[in-house]
């Protein structure tokens, strides 16, 4: 319920949490993100953690599968299909952590090598003019290995290895991928060309950037928090409960502007939510 009513808020209308549950006659509460930022990020050991102290500080990078038809058969013989082009595409996306902005992402016909990943990671900081301190990865073979290693000195970047077979040790870009699948290309006819893929990541990628709201950035999207800009849940939008307090919502007071048929609009100073 919070993240439609923080779209509404965006479009311009501004209904709480339970309202939206009432309206929708949800029978179970959305759970609440509890855990705090450092305990997302994975490592090892607990005491070196690494927090994201501004933007560009610690980038998350990882791998997943994407099918193109039916989907993957089973993991055995003579039903299984190959992890390659046609039957799948690999992609590789690098997430920052502090403001979840998918800084740079790339599509390939089979699993990447070191190689590939490094030079992915070169091209994201040249394009975004920007070098991590940290980079949190799993401990895949494109990651675990003297190259990457000896790329990542040579560089002053601090390479962070999540926890094998521990639950929300990359909590952060795992959490990113199931949103790029089920609200992207599980909506959509995964193609098979190359470039026609690359356009079909690329635009979901923006949206993801530009539109859509975190419950864990308080409602702002990775653009907004990235770039430190107002984010549109906070400007002023349409109040059409006609018994809502006017100089009190949610213990906030929100001056608000009345309207013909009891309807009010709050008014929210910029500067106030920055």
């Amino acid at each position: 319920m919070p993240k439609v009513a923080q779209l509404l808020a965006r479009a311009g209308l501004h209904l709480c949490a339970t309202t939206v549950g009432r309206m929708l006659k949800a029978k179970t509460p959305t759970p609440k993100l509890t855990e705090s930022p450092a305990t997302q990020v994975g490592t090892n050991e607990l005491p070196r953690a690494v927090t994201a102290n501004r933007p560009d500080h610690v980038w998350h990078v990882d791998l997943t599968l994407v099918p193109t038809g039916s989907g993957f058969w089973t993991a055995w013989l003579p039903f299984s299909l190959p992890q390659r082009w046609p039957f799948c595409w690999w992609i590789a996306c690098i997430v920052d952590h502090l403001s979840r902005r998918v800084a740079g992402v790339a599509v390939f016909r089979k699993q990447p090598d070191s190689r590939q990943i490094r030079g992915f990671l070169a091209k994201t900081m040249r394009e975004n003019k920007a070098k991590p301190k940290y980079v949190i990865c799993h401990k895949g073979p494109q990651f675990w290995c003297k190259a990457f290693k000896r790329w990542c000195r040579h560089r002053k970047v601090r390479p962070r290895f999540g926890a094998v077979g521990q639950y929300g040790s990359l909590a952060v870009i795992e959490r990113f991928i199931r949103t790029l699948k089920d609200e992207g290309l599980r909506r959509v006819l995964v193609p098979l060309n190359h470039r026609k893929m690359r356009t079909e990541v690329g635009a979901i990628i923006g949206w993801y950037n530009t539109y859509r709201p975190h419950s864990w950035l308080g409602g702002r999207t990775p653009e907004e928090r990235y770039r430190r800009i107002t984010a549109a849940c906070r400007r002023a939008r349409w109040e059409p409960r006609p018994h809502w307090p006017v100089g009190r919502t949610e213990n906030v007071a929100w001056p608000t502007l009345a309207r013909p048929g009891s309807q009010r609009i709050p008014l929210f100073p910029p500067d106030r939510w920055t």
